[in-house]
């Protein structure tokens, strides 16, 4: 970095941010410090050598409740404990002795001889929890650390990792789930993705960032990997001269404070993807603020900087070259869950299921490996949306397949309800969440299945909940978003309950750009009456709509009281 752009972004209040490149690298908090004192990465030797031998009780704190994330690892919620006490309780209360687990997808085909081990974890080391989470990662619960050896063995023998899962690291990318093999596609980004990994993943150098760095990279036209509320996202486009390429946004994430990512205007061949990627993550390291961790996310430093001093420092400073101007991606042409059947280039299928959000099992995922080898597929995977798809489906295996996976809770067909509702993990396993989520969620499908069975919904209606503010579960990008908290009746009684957000959404088939949902004053369900508040305000929709009016566009316009 010149002298010049070191004087020109001196802070203007004196005070540190903790930015790295105007600031220098002194800790300013314990975060920061024991990232400092040991890169994350090491602690698997720990694990390995030290912890898994000699039990929990070994674990300092750093190691647990930090560098264990680079790994894969956090503490579980111990059970019984109700979520009006989650903000009362310090985090050592909280936990149990058992670990919550991530194994990275990143896009990546599944193969048979994959979910044979994935499963086989599962049944043997995490008492049968599995969930496909909205990042593309396999999450057990129940793991013991005493385990962790022989977990990575076994994953390690299929090309399966744990790598910065979590933590302040380049977390999983989420990937096309249809890359390589869509009639459609624009671009395959699979060897980008591959290149990224094979460079940078495990790198100490990108292993101690401000926070999470979340990355997405498509190259199909139903924008399938919700690339406004990535940190970096990569989405395939075609230049008038340069052919086929990708879009650059940056500057995305929900939680507390949701801001979707912008264009930096730019176009970026394959070649230059992987690059273009280490200049950005490169930015946030250098530039990120680490003083407060509620502001340790890259979306802070675009909203100060703005996309034109952004991209400039990232060509000036990082490429060494100029990047040329370029298209925005087209309105998206189909929904980006690939649930059902469809053809692929080759002649073959590819099949999206559902399960009912996100929650497998070992014996789902040993069985889905089972059908997918005797029906001649080549794997599975997974998509942003808590769903699989199958590839390389054989024409003529195509309904013995679909008829397999309805045997084993994976539906192909699923009702709208099924098919739109995402949910986190909840309160069952995590320690900030306040409320239940997964059963919750499960529970009001089935009831908007039965009374909603007759009523026609041309329009997808999303369903998303999630058990605390974090927004794990994308909350204000949903039609119908709901926040966990604590909540109290008009009998003055405190239940669990969600406060509501309506209409927002990603781009999609029937949504050109994204926004963020709408909150009313006021406006907050008990999780026992969601599917009342659900039924009610879709049959209101559904009167009160403007000919093909999508719920998200009445949302926005109807009256309050429409939405209570």
């Amino acid at each position: 970095m010149t002298a010049q752009a070191t004087r020109v972004r001196q802070s203007r209040t004196g005070r540190s941010n903790g930015q790295w490149a105007v600031d220098g690298r002194e800790p300013l908090n314990h975060n920061e410090e024991f990232k400092a004192e040991d890169n994350g990465l090491n602690v698997r030797e720990r694990i390995e050598k030290v912890y898994a031998r000699e039990g929990f009780d070994a674990i300092p704190a750093d190691d647990l409740h930090g560098r264990f994330r680079w790994w894969g690892l956090y503490t579980q919620r111990k059970p019984g404990i109700d979520g009006g006490r989650t903000a009362q309780l310090e985090p050592h209360e909280l936990e149990d002795r058992f670990f919550m687990l991530r194994v990275r997808s990143d896009g990546e085909l599944l193969s048979p001889a994959a979910l044979a081990v994935l499963g086989s974890i599962s049944t043997d080391f995490a008492r049968g929890t599995a969930d496909i989470t909205d990042r593309q990662n396999i999450q057990y619960h129940w793991i013991s650390v005493e385990d962790m050896p022989e977990i990575w063995r076994r994953l390690e023998t299929v090309g399966l990792e744990t790598t910065e899962a979590c933590g302040d690291t380049p977390r999983g990318f989420l990937g096309s789930p249809v890359a390589g093999v869509a009639a459609d596609e624009i671009i395959d980004p699979t060897p980008v993705i591959a290149e990224i990994k094979r460079r940078y993943l495990g790198d100490p150098e990108l292993a101690n960032l401000p926070r999470k760095f979340k990355s997405a990279i498509t190259g199909h036209p139903s924008l399938d990997v919700a690339h406004e509320i990535n940190d970096v996202s990569l989405v395939g486009v075609v230049h008038p001269e340069l052919g086929p390429g990708y879009d650059l946004w940056v500057g995305g994430a929900l939680s507390t404070t949701p801001r979707l990512a912008e264009r930096l205007g730019t176009f970026v061949t394959a070649e230059q993807a992987p690059d273009v990627w280490h200049g950005v993550i490169r930015i946030f390291r250098d530039y990120g603020y680490r003083r407060l961790r509620t502001k340790a996310r890259l979306k802070f430093l675009l909203a100060e900087w703005g996309t034109e001093k952004f991209r400039e420092v990232l060509e000036n400073e990082y490429l060494g070259y100029r990047l040329a101007d370029g298209p925005a991606p087209a309105r998206a042409t189909s929904p980006g869950d690939h649930v059902g059947v469809h053809e692929q280039k080759d002649g073959q299928s590819y099949v999206g299921a559902a399960p009912v959000v996100g929650r497998v099992s070992g014996s789902t995922l040993t069985d889905v490996g089972t059908l997918v080898e005797r029906v001649g597929a080549s794997g599975v995977r997974l998509t942003a949306h808590q769903k699989l798809v199958v590839l390389d489906v054989p024409s003529d295996r195509v309904e013995e397949l679909v008829e397999g996976l309805e045997a084993i809770g994976l539906s192909t067909r699923p009702s709208p309800f099924r098919r739109n509702t995402v949910a986190c993990t909840g309160i069952e396993f995590c320690k900030l969440a306040i409320v239940d989520t997964k059963d919750t969620a499960a529970a009001t499908i089935a009831e908007l299945e039965q009374r909603l069975a007759g009523v026609a919904l041309d329009t997808p209606i999303s369903l998303h909940v999630n058990g605390c503010p974090n927004s794990c579960a994308r909350i204000q990008t949903a039609d119908i978003g709901l926040k966990g908290q604590i909540i109290t009746t008009d009998d003055g009684e405190q239940v669990p309950g969600f406060q509501v957000h309506l209409g927002g959404g990603l781009a999609s088939d029937d949504r050109e750009e994204g926004g963020l949902g709408r909150t009313v004053r006021g406006l907050k369900v008990a999780a026992a009456d969601l599917p009342d508040y659900v039924e009610r305000v879709v049959r209101r929709f559904l009167a009160e709509r403007d000919g093909t009016e999508t719920f998200a566009t009445w949302a926005h316009r109807a009256d309050e009281e429409a939405l209570q």
